[in-house]
């Protein structure tokens, strides 16, 4: 057997799951849905769709070795940021070893789960955490704005996904079907672009 993707099993949960020695493509992210959730580009580009808030994370020893994968979109009154909490408190991980967990997220957290997030991190010292977002939530707000700086003061790395983590979330979490990543027009130019306006919230005083 090959190791590859199978969902929990669990009604409502809608996790994706990584379970050596198994395939199941089926839990993989559609082709068209990542180009559409993670799309950078500054407006929806026709035929025009809701953007929702879809997170992918890889839970890593500090040699890198994957121990955990999945996928979670925001439910109602259950945001995806929420559900990824609940699952990693779930494995029981051992508080005396280090991890890393890498996150590829449509939206950037609202204030309510930047503030989870941090409680979580502040929790959990033996975890570090690192967030890539594809495009920045309401990041005119001053709440929003704050949320992300919280991030950050937490211990919390936060950045905006360029090509080199569109491509890792394409072979990690999309049924590609062996394709190549193919980026879209002016993909890093729009990331650029984020990138800025993001460091000036980071470094704007608090």
């Amino acid at each position: 057997m090959t190791e590859g993707w199978a969902g929990s099993g669990l009604p409502g949960q809608g996790a994706c799951v990584w379970i050596p020695g198994t395939r199941n493509t089926m839990n993989l992210l559609r082709e068209i849905l990542f180009k559409q959730q993670f799309g950078n580009q500054p407006r929806v580009p026709a035929p025009y769709y809701r953007r929702k808030t879809y997170l992918c994370y890889q839970l890593k020893q500090l040699n890198d070795l994957t121990l955990d994968r999945g996928c979670f979109r925001n439910k109602k009154q259950r945001h995806a940021e929420i559900r990824f909490i609940d699952k990693i408190n779930s494995l029981d991980l051992n508080p005396s070893q280090s991890y890393k967990i890498i996150c590829y997220i449509t939206w950037s957290p609202c204030p309510n789960c930047a503030s989870e997030l941090v409680d979580f991190i502040t929790r959990n010292d033996h975890l570090d955490l690192q967030i890539f977002a594809s495009r920045l939530y309401f990041h005119w707000i001053k709440p929003f704005k704050r949320g992300l700086q919280q991030l950050r003061e937490a211990g919390i790395s936060v950045a905006v996904m360029t090509h080199t983590e569109f491509e890792d979330c394409w072979e990690q979490f999309v049924d590609n079907q062996s394709r190549p990543f193919q980026p879209w027009d002016k993909l890093e130019q729009y990331s650029e672009s984020i990138r800025r306006r993001l460091q000036r919230i980071l470094t704007a005083p608090t």
